[in-house]
């Protein structure tokens, strides 16, 4: 996820974040955990829920493979409450395979802090030691903070090489470039990074959307460092050079390219005369554009169509005695219900005539006809166990990931369910004999998991269908985005109509009556 109210206030009446900050985060001289290699860090973040202190993940960034000195790429963003304590927790792991579970990775070590502890630190910047193995110094985590900006502009950019410094005994350079943004303390916090392009000097990287918030925060003069690495398999990436800008300077270059010198500090500091560069960086396209929003669409007109499927199948029990999980209670809803009424509370106001139909395939055939983006239409799973048919399933979600469409599985009742995270695209696309999705359109949860202990079934829904839904938005904008649909135009500002004008002939005859 990216985004969420940290703790368990009541979702309707909790305060108004202060603000949106952006977490980035660093690690130093972790544990080295493999054999034959260095580890290959993944930092996990959970936070504590005010009521019951319990811990929940948060999000995790990617893996940096080969590395005890991790710059993670991939930030958390967390709404910021100045009256709140918001307990953070850091941990790290040693990835070993594509397991989602940590219980298959080498644990390395964890920190507790505050996200007011990171904000109050000086420039924002906290430094922790990682503990938790006896014995053992884990090394030290960095999170820096920073205040996430309202601009909305985005940026695609595309980068070539020429002439870059060889840095490859048997061969030539394998050259990647790393992206920072500055900070008003002077130090930089990495945005981003290329991919990395084999044995040449020359190399033409893929072009990149990067949204100008991540780049410069909104500030269009802040200095951008971009350092040129040579690509090697132990993690001891090879330094080539450097090269500052701008996004205001690369902004103007929409309409040629701008050539960037390489200049590699140690070998210009030694006063060599025939030193001039380690080569060049061409800015090869800029193309600027403003980020377009869920709820613009909404303005826009588009409908967001509802459909429920819900398991039915013997495995439930019968409706009628309470070991079924259909059975109603006439004190409480069971997990059906509260699935489907936490989830359809907040779909209903999207869309306009609030009628669920459940008929499956007449919405699949309606998503096929309407591609234009003025409808998007959203199924819900409820079921209580593992899908058998599991060859076919991913087959059917291959084919919808085309369409205008997201599918939410609801999980009820005490199953195992770790086959159907497979149909889960966060961390790998799903894919059917040989085609992979065109997009991420699942979001898997089990309902046991966002159960509240107290019986306090309003939470339940609330966290529930805060989770379900978190990915919708971005589900539906790369939809949009790869079609190039964009907003309707919205509605004119509401008028109200003058009154009617009285004709006096007509007040005079009700006036005799």
């Amino acid at each position: 996820m990216n985004m969420a109210f940290i703790g368990d206030a009541d979702p309707f009446t909790a305060s108004i974040p202060a603000t949106k900050v952006e977490l980035t985060v660093s690690c130093r001289n972790l544990l080295d955990r493999d054999t034959f290699s260095k580890s290959d860090p993944i930092c996990v973040l959970y936070t504590q829920g005010i009521a019951n202190k319990e811990w929940r993940e948060f999000g995790r960034t990617e893996v940096i493979d080969n590395t005890l000195n991790p710059d993670f790429v991939r930030k958390f963003i967390l709404d910021y409450f100045f009256e709140e304590r918001q307990n953070l927790r850091f941990d790290l792991y040693d990835l070993d395979c594509k397991s989602d579970n940590l219980s298959r990775h080498d644990f390395l070590g964890q920190a507790f802090c505050t996200l007011g502890e990171i904000v109050g630190s000086l420039g924002s910047r906290l430094e922790k030691p990682l503990t938790g193995i006896p014995g053992k110094k884990c090394g030290t985590v960095i999170v820096r903070a920073e205040e996430v900006s309202n601009c909305r502009e985005s940026v695609m950019l595309q980068f070539c090489g020429n002439k870059l410094d060889k840095k490859d005994f048997f061969g030539k350079s394998d050259p990647f470039l790393v992206f920072y943004r500055s900070n008003e303390d002077g130090s930089y916090t990495i945005c981003h990074k290329t991919e990395v392009v084999k044995n040449t000097l020359d190399p033409v990287w893929q072009a990149f959307k990067i949204p100008v918030r991540a780049l410069c925060n909104g500030d269009y003069d802040r200095s951008i460092k971009v350092e040129v690495y040579d690509w090697d398999r132990d993690g001891g990436h090879d330094f080539i050079g450097e090269f500052s800008t701008s996004y205001r300077e690369m902004s103007r270059s929409q309409s040629q390219f701008h050539i960037y010198e390489v200049l590699n500090p140690k070998k210009k500091g030694k006063k060599k005369k025939k030193y001039q560069n380690s080569g060049t960086v061409t800015l090869l396209s800029c193309l600027v554009d403003t980020e377009l929003s869920f709820l613009d669409y909404i303005r826009g007109g588009t409908q967001i169509n509802f459909t429920v499927a819900i398991d039915f199948t013997a495995s439930n029990g019968n409706p009628s005695q309470p070991t079924s999980l259909h059975y109603m209670s006439p004190y409480q809803l069971n997990d059906y219900a509260m699935a489907l009424r936490a989830v359809g509370e907040i779909i209903q106001d999207y869309d306009s005539d609030k009628m669920f139909p459940h008929i499956i395939s007449l919405r699949t055939r309606y998503a096929s006809a309407v591609t234009d983006g003025s409808q998007y239409f959203i199924l819900l799973i409820i079921s209580d166990g593992v899908i058998t048919d599991m060859a076919q399933t991913k087959e059917s979600i291959v084919n919808a990931s085309s369409l205008p469409m997201s599918i939410i599985i609801v999980g009820v009742g005490p199953a195992e369910f770790d086959e159907m995270i497979e149909l889960d695209g966060d961390e790998e696309r799903i894919s059917s004999q040989g085609r992979y999705a065109e997009r991420d359109i699942v979001q898997f949860v089990p309902f046991r998991d966002y159960i509240d202990r107290r019986g306090n079934h309003i939470l339940s829904m609330a966290r529930l269908a805060k989770e379900v839904l978190a990915e919708i938005p971005d589900q539906f904008l790369s939809y949009m985005r790869t079609r190039g649909i964009k907003p309707g135009p919205l509605p004119p500002p509401y008028t109200p109509c003058p009154p009617p004008a009285i004709n006096p002939l007509l007040t005079r005859r009700v006036s005799r009556i």
